[in-house]
């Protein structure tokens, strides 16, 4: 009968013999040392040569069954550096975000189908009411950035949130945050967005912030839930906009914009929520600014009734 312990049964092997048993490459193995995800439990100073010991097996083939799945090598450091529930729990919220990702390219992919069958936009064939009102004269707390799809996601909710806290601690919002997109802000393009918060004046703000004028104006909207709010689909509301302004005479006057009306929580709300509006400035076809008091109501082909969540993954079209 044996008397070795635990740790004397925990054999080294050559990293030849353990790249076989955990079914990763050397090459692959040598990546992970050098990222510390998998570091040899020995390492020959003379030599250079790594070995592993037995019981780094199970972590291997985490590493392997978690690249196979397509989880990127950062995330899979997270994961497998957590204790076990926890890494269970970020390993689940990390796949539910894929597969929500997922569904978006599903749809996207749908109505990329549908267009290059009927020549038509890949929004169409589906109904979104489109609006026109008044917007007057405002002085604005704002911030301009550019920036990528990517760090859009992140940045909104920030800047929207100091700028209100801002406004709140100098005589108070004096209407709707809103977001002007002035170029495109996608995987290849930098915008730039621009937050502003309305102020009712720039008396009580300290000078090293920006606060400028946006002029009145009107403008043509369309309302969105949570369920609608997600990039790629949201651009659906904008192609339902901007295809209604040509449709009755109308010309885009200025860049789009997401409106977020006050007392919304986007994150608490549920998909059928309304929470954001998507708005063109618009004039009449030769240029003229409309008078203020024509309201119209419009229902357009464009909007998926079940685009999904999150005021950050935008682009303007």
């Amino acid at each position: 009968m044996s008397d070795a312990g635990p740790a004397a049964r925990d054999r080294l092997l050559t990293i030849g013999a353990f790249a076989r048993r955990s079914r990763l490459s050397v090459k692959a193995l040598r990546l992970y040392d050098r990222s510390g995800l998998l570091r040899p439990a020995h390492v020959d100073p003379a030599t250079g040569y790594r070995r592993y010991r037995e019981s780094q097996l199970l972590r291997a083939r985490l590493i392997l069954m978690m690249r196979r799945v397509g989880i990127p090598l950062a995330q899979v450091a997270e994961i497998i550096s957590a204790p076990g529930p926890e890494g269970a729990d970020l390993l689940a919220a990390y796949w539910a975000d894929v597969e929500s990702r997922f569904e978006v390219q599903r749809e996207l992919v749908a109505r990329l189908r549908t267009s290059l069958v009927s020549g038509t936009s890949a929004g169409s064939g589906h109904d979104c009411d489109v609006r026109e009102r008044d917007v007057p004269g405002q002085l604005v707390l704002a911030e301009k950035r550019a920036l990528r799809i990517t760090e859009l996601k992140k940045w909104l909710p920030d800047v929207l949130g100091r700028l209100a806290e801002t406004a709140g601690r100098h005589g108070g919002l004096d209407g709707d945050l809103f977001v002007i997109f002035h170029g495109e802000v996608n995987e290849d393009s930098d915008g730039p967005a621009e937050a502003c918060a309305p102020v009712p004046s720039s008396a009580a703000l300290p000078p090293d912030l920006v606060v400028r004028h946006e002029d009145a104006h009107r403008e043509a909207y369309v309302t969105v839930t949570r369920a609608q709010l997600e990039f790629p689909q949201i651009l659906s509301a904008y192609d339902a906009v901007a295809d209604w302004i040509g449709t009755v005479g109308l010309a885009v006057a200025g860049p789009p914009r997401e409106v977020y009306p006050r007392g919304i929580d986007i994150a608490a709300a549920a998909p059928g929520d309304p929470v954001c509006q998507i708005a063109y400035p618009v004039c009449t076809a030769g240029g003229q600014v409309l008078a203020t008091s024509v309201r119209t109501s419009y229902v357009a082909t464009g909007l998926p009734p079940e685009l999904t969540t999150s005021a950050s993954q935008r682009t303007s079209p």
